[in-house]
């Protein structure tokens, strides 16, 4: 679905009257070009489906933080595991027990779980670009506990991991593994809610990611410009 990819970003940036940041191709802008090969999104909506781009969203994902981390001079461990879950409380970091339509990742035990039920769906609604974005996101959760990133804000790291997932799908584009098409997108943004933090929130509320400008501004920053946007 390579439409599909492209239909997700244009969807986060609508949600603020942005516009799909253009793919250049400047090679020295992040990690090297991937030399696996290039994941195909075109695929169907099965539960099968779903499972497989799992799977090649995680492999991306790794892919591109080792090219990083062998950039920096430093030993890359990929987060321990993902975990799917169905019901409320399933799957707990530390004694605090996972909701249900979320996903997350968990330092204490240094896994990604999801709701799966839920991701199904909005990968049903959306495709499979919308697990790119989440595993893309919480990977970035991953990488900040790595490098010991600890923000005094919620807002400041939920942010900055929107700019690494932004940075982690353009620049794997841009180096060939994920494989973007352009195209008029807008009706499959009709039906989705905003991304951003409620109207009022306050900034500095714990678990407050960003309004959905903010976050749109992020990722942008990261898809444009990798990861020296991103305050790494």
């Amino acid at each position: 679905m390579t439409a599909r990819i492209a239909a997700f970003l244009v969807l986060l940036l609508l949600a603020g009257c942005g516009a799909l940041p253009p793919v250049d191709d400047d090679p020295t802008s992040g990690p090297a070009p991937a030399t696996s090969a290039t994941v195909d999104l075109d695929g169907t909506d099965t539960p099968e489906e779903f499972a497989k781009d799992i799977k090649s969203a995680q492999a991306v994902a790794e892919q591109y933080w080792k090219q990083v981390f062998d950039q920096m001079g430093e030993t890359f461990q990929p987060v321990r595991e993902l975990i799917p879950y169905e019901r409320e409380g399933e799957v707990a970091c530390g004694s605090d027990p996972l909701p249900l339509n979320n996903a997350a990742y968990c330092s204490r035990g240094d896994f990604i779980a999801y709701d799966v039920n839920w991701a199904f769906g909005v990968f049903r609604q959306i495709g499979d670009a919308f697990l790119f974005y989440l595993l893309g996101h919480e990977y970035a959760h991953g990488i900040q506990a790595r490098l010991g990133i600890n923000k005094e804000f919620t807002i400041q790291q939920e942010l900055q991991a929107d700019c690494m997932a932004g940075a982690y799908i353009g620049d794997e584009a841009r180096g060939g593994a994920l494989e973007l098409a352009k195209g008029d997108t807008e009706e499959l943004a009709s039906g989705l809610e905003s991304v951003g933090d409620a109207p009022g929130q306050p900034w500095f509320a714990e678990g407050s990611h960003g309004s959905a400008q903010q976050r749109i501004n992020a990722f942008a920053n990261g898809y444009n410009n990798s990861l020296k946007s991103c305050d790494l």
